[in-house]
């Protein structure tokens, strides 16, 4: 089997770095010796815009906010599925991220970045969702490894439920806050109910063929 090959190292504002490997045809994003994202793996990340999707799609020109960027596949799917008056802001806190996204991953966005729909930002999503207005119709959260992060003690604050009731007001009623997780957080969904969402929680498999690992992905609609 090849070895995996180091291609470059991004730091994380606030602490911690992020290592973007190859292996052939495949990609990783690590933290440590944790894999946060693999090129072969895009099953839950596609399932977050299907789920957000599905709550809001008799809306007329839908605005949504994604983030985190990682390898585009909440974004591609989103795209696939949102109509062409749809707007789609990206926000992704590491430049690097974002430059791994127009150079050596290029080949999995195909295109999408510059979708005119598509908005990208670097910037912290937590300033963005302070600042939203009008709110948005979908907000799909794909930052660090999920509400128990492991790079940001910031996320402990995003994902609070004063974080949360940020997210709330920064949704349209009826809207979704959808919200992606490497793995269970039992005391999550009530912390979003509180913040006042009704929540579904779904189990999904990190592959597209529906193997592997099983991801969550909360599912909030704003009350």
């Amino acid at each position: 089997m090849n070895p995996w090959i180091h291609l470059d190292t991004a730091q994380i504002p606030g602490g911690g770095e992020l290592k973007l490997m190859q292996r052939g045809q495949d990609f990783s994003i690590m933290s440590g010796t944790i894999e946060l994202m693999n090129s072969r793996l895009s099953g839950s990340e596609i399932a977050l815009a299907n789920l957000a999707w599905a709550k809001i799609q008799d809306r007329k020109a839908p605005r949504m906010l994604i983030g985190g960027l990682g390898m585009g596949f909440t974004l591609r799917a989103a795209l696939a599925d949102l109509p062409k008056d749809a707007s789609i802001t990206v926000a992704e806190l590491v430049p690097q991220v974002i430059a791994w996204a127009k150079g050596p991953l290029a080949h999995l966005y195909n295109g999408a970045l510059g979708d005119k729909r598509v908005i990208l930002r670097h910037a912290d999503v937590a300033q963005l969702l302070a600042d939203a207005n009008p709110p948005y119709d979908a907000i799909l959260m794909d930052t660090d490894n999920g509400p128990d992060g492991l790079n940001r003690d910031a996320n402990d604050s995003l994902y609070s439920v004063s974080g949360l009731a940020v997210m709330r007001k920064a949704v349209k009623h009826g809207g979704v806050l959808a919200v992606w997780s490497a793995g269970p957080d039992q005391p999550f969904a009530g912390r979003m109910r509180r913040a006042g969402f009704a929540v579904e929680e779904v189990q999904v498999r990190a592959s597209p063929s529906g193997k592997g690992a099983r991801h969550i992905i909360w599912v909030g609609v704003a009350r």
